[in-house]
C-alpha cells in the first residue's frame, strides 16, 4: 500500500494582499490605491477563483434584422439598477494588472518578451468570464513571429479566431491584443498592422480609423517623442469577420506602455519608470481603469522602502487643470509622498531598506 502523505499549499487569504509586507510577492495595494477600487464589486466580482466583470461593449453584433425578442424602448418587461461597467481600457488594464506586468523588481528585466506576453496574458484570461462569455476564449494575443514557424502559428491563429463565424444573423466579436505597428491606406479604408502579424493586417473604414487616431492621438504621438526610451503603443480591438478570415476592427482603444511594458499614462511617467529600472527597485504602477483622473493616484509604488509602501508622484506643466488639482486632492492624503515636477531635477529616490536585498 502506498504511503498516505500530506500536502500543504501556501495561499493567501482573499483580500488580505495590502496586509502583506511590501517586499512580500504576495503583497498588493489596495483596489482604492488605483481606478480598480471604483470598479470592484460592481464590474467586477471574484468568486471561488474566478473573476466576472461587467464591461460596457458586446460580444457579438445583428448582421441582418431584430434581435429575436426585442421589446420597444416604452415597454422594456423590468427596470434595472444602474450598475457600473468597465470600458475595453479598463478591462486591458485588468489584464495587464492580472498577468503582472504593473509590477516590476529587477528580476524580470530583460525577460519581457512576446512570448512573455503571449503566455500571461492569455493565462490572465482563463478563468474570467464577461457577459457570460469566457474571455480566455475570445482573447487573441499574437505569438512571437518567427519565419520558421509562419505557417503554423498562423494556423492557430485561424483556428482561435474561428468563433468569428456569423451565425443566425449573428456576427460574433473577439479581442485582439497587440502592439500598433502602422497603418496604410487600401480601397476599403485603412489595413491597421499588429506587431507579430506581420501577414494579416485589421482593416477598418476611413471614419473609425479617423476617430481612433484622433481619441488617441497622445498615445500615437508618444512613439516619436525625443524620450530616449522605446515605448510601446498597445492597441485592444474587438473586431468582426467581414469575410472568411478577413477580420474588421469594430471597437478599439490604445494604452501606453513603457519599455519594459508597463501601462503608463503619459511619457511624463517614464524618466521616472526608467529611473526605477536603472537603480534596481521594486516597484507597484497603479493604473487607472476608468478612473476620471489618473492623477488621483500615486505614479508608482517603492515596495523596497520598509513596512509601508512609498507612493511616488509627478506633475508636468502640461497636465490640464483638473489632472493637476487631482494631483494636489492625491497629495493632501499622502504621508511620506515623493514628489517630482518634471521641469525641475529628479531628486533622489527614497532609500532602499536596510534589510532589502
Amino acid at each position: 500500500m502506498w504511503p498516505i502523505t500530506t500536502r500543504y499549499i501556501v495561499k493567501r487569504m482573499p483580500d488580505s494582499g495590502s496586509r502583506h509586507h511590501p517586499s512580500c510577492p504576495s503583497y498588493e495595494p489596495t483596489p482604492q490605491q488605483s481606478g480598480l477600487g471604483e470598479l470592484i464589486g460592481e464590474a467586477v466580482l471574484e468568486a471561488a477563483g474566478s473573476v466576472e466583470l461587467r464591461v460596457d461593449f458586446p460580444w457579438s453584433r445583428q448582421t441582418s434584422g431584430r434581435a429575436a425578442g426585442g421589446r420597444s424602448q416604452s415597454d422594456p418587461g423590468e427596470v434595472k439598477a444602474a450598475r457600473r461597467c468597465m470600458s475595453l481600457r479598463a478591462l486591458v488594464h485588468f489584464l495587464f494588472e492580472r498577468a503582472g506586468f504593473n509590477r516590476w523588481s529587477p528580476a524580470m528585466d530583460g525577460k519581457r518578451t512576446q512570448a512573455v506576453l503571449h503566455k500571461y496574458l492569455m493565462r490572465a484570461a482563463e478563468q474570467v468570464t464577461a457577459k457570460g462569455v469566457v474571455l480566455g476564449e475570445r482573447l487573441y494575443v499574437p505569438e512571437p513571429f518567427h519565419e520558421a514557424t509562419r505557417v503554423e502559428a498562423a494556423g492557430r491563429r485561424r483556428r482561435r479566431l474561428g468563433v468569428l463565424r456569423p451565425l443566425d444573423g449573428v456576427a460574433p466579436l473577439a479581442m485582439v491584443l497587440a502592439e500598433f505597428k502602422a497603418a496604410e491606406v487600401c480601397p476599403a479604408g485603412y489595413r491597421v498592422w499588429l506587431k507579430h502579424m506581420p501577414d494579416v493586417p485589421l482593416l477598418a473604414s476611413a471614419k473609425t480609423w479617423e476617430r481612433i487616431t484622433q481619441t488617441y492621438a497622445t498615445v500615437l504621438e508618444a512613439r516619436d517623442a525625443d524620450l530616449g526610451q522605446r515605448v510601446h503603443a498597445v492597441m485592444a480591438a474587438l473586431i468582426r469577420g467581414r469575410r472568411e478570415h478577413t477580420y474588421e476592427i469594430d471597437t478599439a482603444t490604445l494604452v501606453l506602455a513603457s519599455e519594459q511594458w508597463i501601462p503608463i499614462e503619459g511619457v511624463h511617467e517614464l524618466p521616472l519608470v526608467h529611473a526605477l529600472v536603472a537603480a534596481r527597485r521594486r516597484f507597484i504602477k497603479p493604473l487607472r481603469y476608468d478612473a476620471r483622473h489618473a492623477a488621483a493616484f500615486a505614479n508608482a509604488l517603492l515596495l523596497d522602502t520598509g513596512s509601508e509602501a512609498t507612493g511616488l508622484h509627478v506633475l508636468s506643466p502640461f497636465m490640464p487643470a483638473r489632472e493637476r488639482e487631482a494631483k494636489a486632492d492625491a497629495l493632501r492624503r499622502a504621508v511620506g509622498a515623493w514628489v517630482w515636477s518634471t521641469d525641475e531635477p529628479m531628486p533622489p529616490l527614497p532609500a532602499v531598506h536596510a534589510k532589502q536585498t
